[in-house]
């Protein structure tokens, strides 16, 4: 397994609040682990947020847990880390409101396990290019009613309204997802900064290159400050590396 983890603070921001953690040597129970956040709130808030859940979830994964399987593994780790965030945010005025997005993956054998909240996404590229996560957002939930066109001009302008978070209340719904990895499969997680700002073709276009993992991820962070850098952009570029015999 190879990986490539990137984080810019973009072209009209002051401050990065995206935070990222790549491993991909065993963090106690987990055989890797890959972390991306997307802080919100105040200018120290959205800071706060995503550096808080990422240390704290690295924390508790790092803890051995031999008896549990890894979705109960996520789902611990998540839902109490989410809790003390809550917490800790509730003490202070300046951090009133703050949250993160969330996306997290680990692989084991031949089998990737993710968990998301909010609208950072995980995609696999295979035969196309696909996106795994779903959107926990004001426009995608309209769109799935029937009641907005995605691309519209309304989803554009609200599309960075997200309904799910991490750390805005004391319980958290986890989507989680398992997929079964074949050979030349790559994984992208990325923050809505290069989401937003570049097209899944050129994604797909980008990570289809020769390059390395290293130049392929700075790439996507230049193409998407090329298209305006409007927001802080992370990107975890994953190659599993299957072999024929695990598929």
């Amino acid at each position: 397994m190879q990986a490539y983890a990137i984080t810019d603070v973009g072209v009209r921001r002051a401050t990065n609040q995206d935070y990222i953690f790549a491993s991909t040597k065993k963090v106690g129970s987990l055989d890797n682990l890959f972390i991306l956040a997307d802080g919100m709130g105040g200018h120290n808030a959205g800071d706060f947020a995503s550096r808080y859940l990422v240390e704290h979830l690295v924390k508790f994964f790092g803890k051995s847990q031999p008896d549990k399987d890894v979705h109960s593994i996520l789902k611990e780790g998540i839902r109490q880390v989410n809790r003390s965030l809550y917490q800790e945010a509730s003490q202070s005025a300046s951090l009133q409101g703050t949250g993160s997005t969330l996306v997290l993956a680990t692989v084991r054998g031949d089998v990737l396990y993710v968990a998301n909240i909010g609208d950072s996404r995980l995609y696999l590229l295979r035969e196309s290019l696909e996106q795994i996560t779903k959107d926990h957002s004001y426009v995608e939930e309209l769109v799935a009613l029937g009641k907005m066109k995605r691309g519209s001009r309304d989803y554009e302008e609200k599309k960075n309204i997200i309904t799910r978070a991490v750390g805005t209340g004391e319980d958290v719904d986890i989507d989680l997802f398992a997929l079964k990895l074949k050979r030349r499969d790559y994984v992208l997680m990325c923050s809505d900064g290069l989401s937003n700002m570049v097209d899944e073709f050129e994604l797909e276009y980008i990570i289809r290159t020769e390059e390395s993992l290293q130049e392929k991820a700075e790439t996507l962070v230049q193409a998407a400050n090329r298209n305006g850098g409007l927001d802080n952009i992370s990107v975890i570029l994953i190659d599993p590396q299957m072999s024929e015999e695990s598929v």
